[in-house]
C-alpha cells in the first residue's frame, strides 16, 4: 500500500504489527491494561479489552474513584457451532476458573468467556486450544466464525454437506500468521522472548500485510431454514437442494449473497444497515475459491481510510453490484452465472426433541440471551454439566443462542427430561415462541460500546409482552425480538419482527431509551423500519400493545406480525397508536 494513500490509524497499526504481533507478548508480562495499539491487535486473536461498567464509579477507601477495572472477553471460533462434550465441559471449567462463572453462547454460534483478568489470559487461551478449538480470528479484521445451520439431520446428505463446507471455508480463510502460536501457546521460557525479534513473515496469500479493512462474516443456510440470518452477512451461501438419481437429497450448488451488514452510526449519515444482494450461482466445488475471490476483492478495494464505511456493503454500494461481480470473476478466473430463482422461505429455532433420521434424537435447549449460568432455581450450567458428563454427546450452538444436544439414544430421553426438570430447565412446550425467538447482545456491564442494557433487560420485556399477547389471545404466535445496547447490531436487530436498539443512556439511575423497529420478519429477509424513537425501557412493552392489537384485529389469515406491519406501513401503524 502506497504511503500516499491516506489510511486510518488502525491500518497503520496492523501494517507495522509484524503480522499481528505488535508488543502483545511483552505486555502480557505486566498487569496493566494493553496499550491502544495492542487493544486493536488482540481482537484478531479473539480477545477484547473491556472494563466492568457497573463498578466504574465505585470508591476506594480514601473516597477516590476506582475508575476502570480492566477485564477481558475471550471468544472461541466454532465453525458451524459444532462442539464436542469435552470441549463444552472445558469451557464450563474455564468460566469457573478464570472468568465470571458464566459462559455465553454468541449470536454467531461461538462461545465467550467474560471477566477474564489479564494475568489469566494466557492460561485461558491455552485451555481452549487444548480442546482443539481456537480463539484466532474469532474477532478482528479477518473472516470471523463461519456460520451454518447446526441441525444434526442425517436422513439425507444436505446438513452434512453444509457443515463440511463451513469447515472448509473456515480453514481456507484462516490467517496464516504464526503470531498466535508464539504469543499464546509458548512455554514459560517462550513467554520471556520478544516474538518480534528476528521476525520472519509467513505468506498470507489471502490477507496480505494489512489483513482486511474491517471484519468479515460468512454463513451457509437452507431456503427452508434460514436459522443463521444469511441476509445479514457479508457473504452468504444459500444451498440449492435437488434429489440425485437414487432420490437422495443433496446440494447441487449455492446462490451467493453479498453485502449484508447490521452495524451503523446514527450520527454518521454515510453509514447504513443493509441486507445482502444476490450475486451468482456456484457449484459446491467452486465455493471455497469464490469465497477467497470475494474476500480478496474486499481486501483490495475496501475503504482503509474510514473504518465506519469499511465493510463490504460499502464497497458494493460505492462501486455497484455489476462492478463487484466483474471483479470477483476476474479474481476467480472465470465468469459466474446469475443466481437461481430460489430464496429463503422459513426458519427453525431447533428447540425441543427431534429425530435425526439415523435412529437417534437431538434436543434443542433454549438459553435465554445466551447466558449459561446458575441463578436461583434455574441452573442451566449445572444441568448441562450433568448431562454432558453422563452422556458425552456432541453439541451444537445456534444463532438464536440455544444449545443442541445431539446423537441421543431414545432410551435415554426420559432420564434427560428428568435431569432438565431437576435443574429448572424448561422444554419447548413450556416456552412461548416469543421467548424462543428472542436474542440479545451482552451490552452492560462489559461492552464498552453499549449505550443501554440488552441481555439483562430483555427477559423482563419478554415477560411483559407475554402478558399482553395472552390478553389478546396471540400468545402462541411466532414473533421474533432482537435487542442490542447500541446501533452496532451484534444481535441483528434490524431484520426481525421487532428490533430494540439502544439509543440514549439513562441519567441519574434512570433506564435507557431505545429505537423500536417493526416490519422485519423471523426469516430475516428484509429490513424493519423505525416505529418509534427514544422509547424508555420501562415503556417498550406498552408501546408495542397498539400494533399488537391492530395485528390481532386486522391481520390476514396466517399473516405473521412482521408481515402485517410491513404491509400496513408506518403511517397506518402510527394512526392506530393514537
Amino acid at each position: 500500500m502506497s504511503d500516499e494513500v491516506k489510511r486510518s490509524a488502525v491500518e497503520v497499526i496492523k501494517e507495522g504489527s509484524h503480522q499481528l504481533r505488535g508488543t502483545l507478548a511483552e505486555e502480557l508480562l505486566h498487569d496493566h491494561e494493553f496499550c491502544k495499539d495492542s487493544e486493536h491487535l488482540i481482537k484478531n486473536h479473539g480477545i477484547y479489552q473491556q472494563d466492568n461498567r457497573d463498578v466504574r464509579k465505585a470508591k476506594n477507601d480514601d473516597g477516590t474513584a476506582k475508575g476502570k477495572q480492566y477485564i477481558f472477553m475471550v471468544r472461541t471460533r466454532v465453525p458451524g457451532g459444532k462442539v464436542s462434550a469435552k470441549q463444552f465441559l472445558a469451557h464450563l471449567d474455564l468460566c469457573d476458573q478464570y472468568a465470571n462463572e458464566t459462559l455465553r453462547v454468541t449470536t454467531r454460534q461461538g462461545f465467550q468467556l467474560h471477566g477474564v483478568l489479564k494475568h489469566d489470559l494466557k492460561t485461558a487461551v491455552r485451555g481452549l486450544n487444548d480442546t482443539l478449538l481456537t480463539t484466532l480470528a474469532a474477532c478482528g479484521d479477518v473472516e470471523r466464525n463461519v456460520m451454518c445451520c447446526p441441525a444434526p439431520i442425517k436422513n439425507d446428505l444436505v446438513h452434512d454437506q453444509m457443515q463440511a463446507m463451513a469447515d472448509a471455508i473456515a480453514a481456507h480463510l484462516k490467517p496464516r500468521t504464526t503470531a498466535y502460536h508464539e504469543i499464546w501457546l509458548t512455554d514459560e521460557a517462550g513467554e520471556k522472548t520478544n516474538v518480534a525479534t528476528g521476525f520472519a513473515p509467513v505468506d498470507e496469500p489471502i490477507y496480505g500485510t494489512v489483513y482486511l479493512p474491517r471484519k468479515f462474516k460468512t454463513a451457509i443456510a437452507l431456503p427452508e431454514d434460514n436459522c443463521i440470518d444469511i441476509y445479514t452477512q457479508d457473504l452468504g451461501f444459500l444451498a440449492i437442494v435437488e434429489p440425485d438419481a437414487a432420490g437422495t437429497r443433496q446440494i447441487v450448488g449455492y446462490n451467493v449473497l453479498v453485502g449484508g451488514g447490521q452495524g451503523k452510526t446514527p450520527s454518521a449519515e454515510k453509514t447504513f444497515v443493509a441486507i445482502a444482494q444476490k450475486l451468482a450461482f456456484v457449484t459446491p466445488d467452486q465455493v471455497v475459491k469464490v469465497a477467497e475471490a470475494i474476500v480478496k476483492v474486499q481486501r483490495d478495494f475496501g475503504n482503509r481510510e474510514d473504518r465506519k464505511v469499511a465493510r463490504l456493503k460499502y464497497t458494493i454500494h460505492n462501486h455497484g453490484l455489476d462492478w463487484f461481480k466483474a471483479k470477483v470473476e476476474e479474481y476467480f478466473g472465470q465468469s459466474l452465472p446469475g443466481p437461481r430463482d430460489i430464496d429463503v422461505t422459513d426458519v427453525d429455532d431447533h428447540i425441543g426433541w427431534h429425530e435425526q433420521g439415523d435412529g437417534k434424537l437431538f434436543l434443542g435447549i433454549n438459553i435465554e440471551c445466551g447466558r449459561i449460568k446458575d441463578e436461583g432455581s434455574l441452573r442451566i450450567k449445572s444441568g448441562l454439566r450433568a448431562i454432558l458428563t453422563k452422556y458425552g454427546m456432541e453439541t451444537r450452538l445456534t444463532a438464536l443462542q440455544a444449545v443442541l444436544l445431539c446423537n441421543i439414544d431414545p432410551q435415554d430421553k426420559a432420564d434427560i427430561i428428568a435431569l432438565l426438570a431437576d435443574h429448572g430447565i424448561k422444554q419447548d412446550h413450556e416456552l412461548t415462541l416469543l421467548r424462543r425467538y428472542s436474542i440479545a447482545c451482552p451490552a452492560f456491564p462489559t461492552c464498552g460500546l453499549s449505550i443501554t442494557e440488552a441481555e439483562r433487560a430483555l427477559p423482563s420485556i419478554i415477560d411483559e409482552l407475554e402478558v399482553e399477547m395472552a390478553k389478546l389471545g396471540i400468545k402462541g404466535d411466532r414473533i421474533s425480538v432482537h435487542m442490542t445496547g447500541c446501533p452496532n447490531g451484534c444481535a441483528r436487530p434490524y431484520t426481525p419482527d421487532i428490533g430494540l436498539v439502544g439509543k440514549q443512556a439513562g441519567v441519574g439511575g434512570a433506564l435507557g431509551k431505545y429505537t423500536v423497529y417493526l416490519g422485519g420478519n423471523a426469516q430475516g429477509t428484509r429490513l424493519a423500519f423505525i416505529y418509534k424513537d427514544s422509547v424508555p425501557q420501562a415503556d417498550i412493552a406498552a408501546t408495542l400493545v397498539a400494533p399488537l392489537q391492530h395485528y390481532k384485529a386486522n391481520r390476514l389469515p396466517g399473516e405473521a406480525f412482521g408481515d402485517f406491519c410491513h404491509r400496513k406501513g408506518l403511517a397506518d401503524l402510527q394512526q392506530h397508536a393514537t
